[in-house]
């Protein structure tokens, strides 16, 4: 496996745990950690202390590299700055944001930062802002997704294209099959968010569990593509904020019908009609909660799987 992402983060394996709202607390990060890949948590759906309580109990059921999701829409985002300075985290993974905004100050601190982008313009600004690597997100993926709708097959190439830095694909992948597709497109490690929803670790609602492993293709729709564009499970909600922009809803409209809690309510509470279910396309592949090390080694082995019988095949 390629070595620049794995030394990077001084891990075994270069498997990044997506780092979700509500679904990615100290629990899950410290597993998947423990198990050879980084794992990260989600601090989005966190009060700066309630950051602070999940860093020290990561760090204490693991002592392997592990990081921060840190979405720079946050409110409090100076807050949280400050927590991750203060407990000495190592590598925070920004998104949802300008890069240039709090790179150069995480990394005078010697913070490893990596930034999520769904387009080649934001992966040379990236570059620009000086990050160590580029996660790049196709249309696939769960939660907040690009507006270009670009799919991780035509993505992973462009950028590769781009930019030289490490190169991470996220959106789509939740095996070790298309763990090895991607990598063969230029990208030299995943981020992986879904499967690892679906985990006895995650921090989700086991009725969002449920649902995610119920899942059929076509099953997740992006939307709210005029606030700030999310997959989401189809549901009650969803049906409803469908309607609203069909009708033309404006934009004060959609942000009262989308209010505060949506996200909690549905992937944390496990109220499966009213709450907003984020998760990536990828669900419709997903049959089982199983635990995080088990899905490590799956991944691997069919990694490994996958390239054994590329290797036979001649032109």
């Amino acid at each position: 496996m390629d070595q620049r992402i794995t030394q990077l983060f001084n891990i075994q394996y270069p498997i990044i745990q997506a780092g979700m709202i509500w679904c990615s607390g100290w629990e899950l990060a410290s597993s998947v950690s423990n198990a050879g890949g980084l794992g990260l948590i989600g601090s989005g759906s966190m009060y700066p202390e309630v950051l602070r309580d999940h860093i020290q109990k990561c760090r204490k059921a693991t002592d392997k590299p592990f990081g921060v999701n840190l979405p720079l829409l946050y409110p409090d985002i100076e807050k949280h700055i400050q927590v991750i300075l203060d407990e000495g985290v190592k590598i925070v993974f920004t998104s949802a944001g300008n890069p240039k905004t709090w790179t150069k100050i995480l990394k005078d601190k010697g913070i490893t930062v990596v930034h999520v982008v769904a387009n080649v313009k934001f992966a040379v600004k990236c570059v620009e802002a000086g990050v160590d690597a580029i996660v790049a997100e196709g249309f696939e993926a769960g939660g907040h997704n690009g507006r270009e709708e670009t799919t991780t097959l035509c993505l992973i190439p462009l950028i590769r294209e781009a930019v030289s830095i490490p190169l991470i694909a996220a959106g789509g992948i939740g095996s070790g099959r298309s763990m090895f597709a991607v990598m063969a497109l230029g990208a030299e490690g995943v981020q992986i968010g879904s499967r690892f929803v679906a985990s006895e670790e995650s921090s989700a609602h086991i009725n969002f569990k449920n649902s995610i492993i119920q899942a059929s293709d076509g099953d997740t729709r992006l939307t709210m593509k005029q606030l700030t564009p999310v997959r989401l499970l189809k549901n009650r909600f969803f049906q409803e904020v469908q309607k609203a922009e069909e009708r033309g809803a404006s934009l004060e409209e959609l942000e009262i019908l989308l209010g505060k809690g949506r996200a909690k309510k549905g992937m944390f509470e496990g109220n499966l009609e009213e709450g907003e279910l984020e998760i990536g396309q990828i669900s419709a592949s997903l049959k089982d909660i199983k635990s995080a090390r088990l899905i490590i080694a799956e991944l691997i082995k069919e990694f490994n799987e996958a390239q054994n019988e590329m290797s036979q095949i001649r032109f």
